[in-house]
């Protein structure tokens, strides 16, 4: 009679449910080591994965190490290209060995072709800041005495940007 664990209730981890999967899907584009893939944040770190993500690896005829293509965007890939060899020493890092002998990099948009399809990421853009009372009204102080009704509204705006502008 086999005993099941009392801590899993006969339920299994995603991860090993998906482990065959992605390990044959990472080995029919070169990848031996699926740890690449899966954990390409660590590995490369926020920056540069943000930028970048593994596509390919390649073995050579020689067998005299591998080439890592990555996908970048156009802007980022002067960047991607400035990191290369300390990217290839991470990534020789996670293999446990000399791995990675070249590493090359893929420009195109982050939509179109069907493996160009990788979400990069940008900076969030900042909230907006609550707009000052004091500035408000000091605005509204300084347009009152314009008789325009458009000409006045457009002058309070334009005392409010101005003076809640931040002061650094």
């Amino acid at each position: 009679m086999k005993r099941r664990s009392t801590t899993t209730y006969g339920f299994k981890r995603t991860a090993s449910l998906l482990e065959g999967r992605i390990r044959r899907a990472g080995e029919s584009r070169g990848f031996a080591v699926t740890r690449l893939l899966t954990h390409w944040d660590e590995i490369a770190g926020p920056d540069l994965a943000s930028m970048a993500r593994p596509v390919e690896v390649k073995y050579g005829r020689q067998n005299f190490g591998a080439t890592l293509t990555l996908l970048t965007d156009g802007a980022r890939a002067p960047l991607v290209e400035m990191q290369k060899e300390q990217l290839r020493q991470k990534v020789n890092a996670a293999y446990g060995y000399n791995a990675i002998a070249k590493i090359r990099i893929t420009q195109t948009a982050s939509t179109g072709f069907a493996e160009g399809q990788v979400a990069f990421t940008s900076a969030p853009k900042p909230e907006p800041a609550a707009p000052d009372p004091v500035a408000i009204s000091a605005a509204r102080d300084r347009a009152e005495g314009v008789s325009d009704e458009g000409l006045r509204a457009a002058l309070e705006a334009l005392g409010r940007n101005v003076l809640s502008r931040r002061k650094t």
